[in-house]
């Protein structure tokens, strides 16, 4: 199925790099939100992944090729990137009416 025009992807990303040389991996993190944030995408970071609203796989595609080639020139010698996606074909849904959806169900 081709996503209509007005859909979004919205997708769920998580980047474990491994082989630093600290236990704290924030700064590499840090890396990968500025690489979203130079694409000029909606995104929302929490303490596990960031959410990421997307027009095509396409899009999707480039951002993990260019988290990759951030983390690669910071001389990582290995990366794990997770992704999980919601496609949603019935109506246009983001991450902040993700959120507000819950929040509304339980009473905040």
């Amino acid at each position: 199925m081709i996503l209509d025009d007005m859909m979004k992807i919205l997708a769920f990303v998580r980047v474990v790099p491994i082989g630093t040389s600290t236990a704290s991996l924030s700064s590499y993190v840090a890396e990968a939100i500025n690489v979203i944030k130079s694409i000029s995408v909606n995104y929302q970071v929490t303490p596990f992944g960031t959410g990421v609203e997307l027009n095509s796989f396409e899009d999707l595609t480039k951002l993990i090729s260019l988290i990759n080639e951030k983390l690669r020139s910071l001389n990582i010698s290995r990366v794990l990137i997770d992704v999980s996606l919601d496609l949603r074909y019935d109506k246009e849904i983001s991450l902040e009416y993700k959120v507000r959806s819950v929040q509304e169900k339980v009473g905040k």
